[in-house]
């Protein structure tokens, strides 16, 4: 379970909660403790990357070189860090088909040939799909460009994996708000319903919210602890609101609930999701 930033107030704390976000480097986490204390998960975050911009070359080419290979000799011995495991597990690595670890091996070996470091990718919210196009584009990048990506995904993976050791300041919350285009006014009086996607623990899994004559909720739809890092789906009942309204539709409407997958990467934001609407287009965008 995450701890409090308060309870990491001491250097042995700090690294004992942290030190595993970098793979096999908790230097880093050492390092940063001396740029605290941390008010926010975000800052936190910031401080261990300027501690890996601060490094020299050998301590980031070590860094790079600690990350296992995805599916390899290490990770099917069982011989990675909990993290790495945990990791490479949610995005299907642990059941390749022969065919599909035989090609992943043998990029891997030409990847780290190439480059002097395995493939790295913050691989917890990718398919096999995106890690098999993800390798073979970067293959074709040069060393510069390369290591870049590398430590750009690095950085992915401590993120991810900050924020399962550290809470955050509950500053962060989710809003919405439906603007009927047909009319040129806010959607009033629209059922909107969020749903969390995956496992959240013991919060509500879905909500359910009436916008208001501004087509607002009338508050955060979520906030605090409940508002947390995941995958979500607004379903905007645009079918109903235009029927409620005396709209002229087809016999079959061409929208009837429209819904709206996105991702909260950090919690300590404000996250906005407009939706623009009429009985036959929509669009969204995240706003502010």
């Amino acid at each position: 379970m995450p701890v409090p930033l308060s309870a990491i107030a001491t250097k042995d704390a700090f690294v004992a909660a942290v030190g595993g976000c970098y793979e096999k480097s908790p230097w880093v986490a050492e390092r940063a403790f001396a740029q605290g204390p941390f008010a926010s998960v975000t800052s936190l975050a910031a401080a261990m990357k300027q501690t890996l911009a601060n490094a020299t070359d050998d301590e980031v080419l070590s860094l790079l070189r600690a990350h296992p290979d995805l599916a390899g000799k290490a990770a099917l011995r069982g011989d990675v860090t909990a993290e790495s495991a945990a990791e490479q597990a949610k995005a299907g690595l642990g059941s390749l088909t022969e065919a599909e670890l035989s090609k992943l091996t043998s990029l891997n070996e030409r990847y780290t040939a190439k480059f002097g470091f395995p493939f790295i990718l913050a691989v917890r919210n990718a398919s096999k799909r995106v890690i098999f196009a993800a390798l073979e584009r970067r293959m074709a990048g040069d060393l510069v460009e390369e290591r870049a990506e590398a430590l750009a995904q690095v950085h992915k993976i401590a993120w991810l994996r900050l924020l399962d050791s550290v809470e955050g300041n509950g500053k962060g919350f989710l809003t919405c708000h439906v603007l009927d285009v047909a009319s040129g006014t806010p959607a009033a009086g629209m059922s909107v319903t969020l749903t969390r996607l995956g496992d959240h623990g013991d919060l509500p899994s879905s909500y359910a919210f009436t916008t208001n004559e501004d087509g607002r909720l009338d508050g955060p739809a979520l906030k605090g602890p409940d508002f947390c890092a995941g995958a979500y789906e607004w379903t905007f009942h645009v079918g109903e609101y235009f029927a409620a309204k005396g709209v002229a539709t087809a016999a079959q409407p061409f929208l009837g609930d429209v819904p709206i997958r996105f991702g909260i990467d950090n919690p300590e934001e404000h996250y906005h999701v407009p939706l623009l609407c009429s009985p036959w287009t929509f669009s969204t965008y995240r706003g502010s």
